[in-house]
């Protein structure tokens, strides 16, 4: 073969290959649409009235899920089944905001965290490697950070709308959360720079917590919590 012919050769390859990351590109901005649209929905119960229509608002958001399942379903099929991690980074960000985003919709139900084999069935994908398309052990870790952040907002965003228990109860899980992390030997920078950012949501929850306290109005939260969430 001529060096012309091996790099006619090559140039079919690399062609190839960015036809297959073009796909790709498609695929991930209609996700990146999709968890757009989620997050707009989910962003209404930071407002006051917001809390009332908690459950109207999980609702919508797992029909929004059914479109993501849709879209995993055909970004299954732009890539060979065994090279998932060599275009893993194209979706990565995307998976992380929708786990972030199924991991909430649970929390704002049950008030509990979502299991890493939950939210697989959520997106319609798979929880083990060994099964094809799945979702990335660190990718759901990295969701449930996002949660973090997003539940030490909700608990400053609560006093503001006159709930005084859900911040004590967000304090609460935040707090068996991080005890869960600092069980992981964790070496993925990424991910090791996100957990970091944890311990400030801690400190930001038990701000608000002490302020209820010292405004007494913790026991007013602990009068009415055992009554609805």
């Amino acid at each position: 073969m001529s060096v012309s012919d091996m790099f006619t050769a090559l140039q079919g390859v690399l062609t190839a290959d960015q036809d297959i990351r073009e796909e790709i590109r498609k695929v991930v901005q209609a996700l990146e649409q999709t968890a757009r649209e989620i997050l707009t929905l989910l962003q209404g119960v930071h407002q006051g009235a917001g809390f009332q229509d908690i459950p109207k608002k999980c609702q919508k958001a797992r029909e929004h899920f059914g479109t993501v399942r849709t879209q995993l379903e055909s970004l299954k099929t732009k890539f060979p089944a065994d090279q998932y991690y060599r275009f893993h980074e194209h979706w990565r960000f995307v998976l992380q905001r929708l786990v972030f985003l199924a991991a909430f919709v649970v929390y704002l139900e049950s008030e509990t965290l979502v299991t890493r084999e939950a939210v697989a069935e959520i997106l319609g994908i798979e929880a083990d490697r060994e099964r094809g398309f799945h979702l990335d052990i660190e990718d759901y870790l990295s969701g449930v950070l996002i949660l973090a952040s997003e539940l030490a907002r909700l608990a400053v965003n609560s006093v503001t709308a006159g709930d005084y228990s859900r911040p004590l109860r967000i304090s609460t899980f935040i707090n068996e959360l991080d005890s869960g992390f600092r069980l992981l030997n964790l070496k993925n920078d990424s991910l090791r720079k996100r957990y970091d950012g944890l311990k400030y949501d801690v400190k930001k929850i038990e701000e608000v917590v002490y302020d209820l306290s010292i405004r007494g109005l913790n026991k007013e939260a602990a009068v009415g919590a055992g009554g609805e969430k």
